[in-house]
């Protein structure tokens, strides 16, 4: 009787098991080199599903519910077993239970920056990251490619893995796209959807999952761009050229010192230029205004100037006002080294004379104006 009461209890009568781990991806149930009873319950709860292992072959799969493992539940493992007229004996079998819920909220980034050619800025290095949901389609695939005989196996077992698929198919993708680097924060989820479509069927083929959802939460530049692109956007905000040197020169006159003195020194140059300009006009015009005594041309402070003050000059001919890479440096507070990139990649309009560069004021207003 002793001895009956050992054999009982070295037979597995009941396959079952509750996940509260949420990290989970496959379980191997342990068996403690006991034999499964003909006639065992099996329960595979909802979003689970068993798969049957004899000695290192995919047996029977079974999905949620609960089977009495009978000939008739297993027939690819009887099969196997070659039990072609049914069993009563116990046997021996792997049991790998896999959890196919939903995982979500899995977090992927690119470790180094990606390389890729942008028309705003050339050769650029990109960062970006996101998140994904994941489940699992094809447990044979699954236990075969990835789990493995593993028993227990978690998602931060196989996350490098993933993160490193995920990236080097955004990269590739990316790149195709050829979208601009300050146009990648508007199509966030364009570019979601569309690289869905490209990892889904390279994840399922090779690891048996499928990808619910892409997210692309960031995609940043390295610091030095991002400070070009601010100055770029300052330049922007500027506007009117000759209403901000006057702005500058007025904010300097009112703090005074050194400092104001240096300050209005673009200012002054531009002032200087004006100026010039206006001498210019003056010349081309034939001096004085028709009709203008003069004395009141001589005597600035006589009532007749006075009067020829109130009284509409005619239109002189337009001066062309032409600058130097240099002064126009000291206008826009930057290096001649700057504007001179600027004028080599077309984006400040010029004419080079000899080996000099000359600037009109109106390409320099339309650049600042973008």
């Amino acid at each position: 009787m002793d001895f009956m009461k050992i054999i009982t209890k070295q037979l597995i009568e009941i396959i079952e098991w509750t996940d509260d781990s949420r990290d989970t991806l496959s379980y191997r149930w342990p068996d403690e080199d006991k034999e499964i009873k003909n006639g065992a319950q099996l329960i595979v709860r909802e979003s689970q599903q068993v798969q049957f292992v004899s000695e290192g072959q995919f047996a029977d799969l079974f999905n949620p519910g609960r089977y009495l493992l009978t000939t008739q539940n297993i027939p690819v493992l009887s099969t196997l077993r070659g039990w072609k007229y049914g069993f009563n004996s116990p046997f021996k079998c792997d049991v790998y239970y896999i959890n196919t819920r939903l995982f979500t909220g899995n977090k992927w980034g690119t470790s180094n920056p990606i390389m890729m050619r942008d028309k705003d800025f050339g050769v650029i290095r990109l960062r970006a990251f996101g998140t994904y949901d994941f489940r699992i389609t094809n447990a044979a695939l699954f236990l075969k490619e990835v789990a493995g005989t593993d028993q227990n196996f978690r998602i931060d077992e196989f996350a490098d893995t993933m993160r490193s698929r995920i990236v080097s198919i955004f990269s590739e993708a990316l790149a195709k796209a050829q979208v601009p680097a300050l146009d990648v924060a508007q199509r966030y989820s364009e570019l979601g959807d569309a690289l869905l479509q490209l990892i889904n069927p390279a994840v399922s083929e090779k690891y048996g999952l499928e990808i619910t959802s892409f997210l692309l939460e960031n995609v940043s530049v390295p610091p030095e761009v991002e400070q070009a692109i601010d100055k770029r956007s300052s330049m922007g905000a500027i506007g009117n050229l000759n209403d901000y040197v006057k702005y500058q020169m007025g904010q300097a006159m009112a703090n005074g010192g050194e400092g104001a003195a240096a300050a209005t020194i673009p200012a002054t140059m531009a002032m200087g230029f004006g100026m010039a300009q206006e001498m210019m006009k003056g010349m081309q015009g034939g001096g004085a205004a028709a009709g203008t005594p003069a004395a009141a041309v001589a005597d600035p402070f006589s009532p007749a100037a006075a009067q020829a003050a109130q009284t509409p000059a005619a239109p002189a001919a337009a001066g062309l006002q032409v600058l130097t890479p240099a002064q126009a440096a000291q206008v826009l507070g930057v290096a001649e080294a700057d504007v001179l990139a600027e004028i080599q990649a077309g984006n400040l309009k010029a004419r080079q004379i000899g080996s000099q560069w000359r600037i009109a004021q109106a390409a320099l207003d339309e650049f600042l104006r973008g």
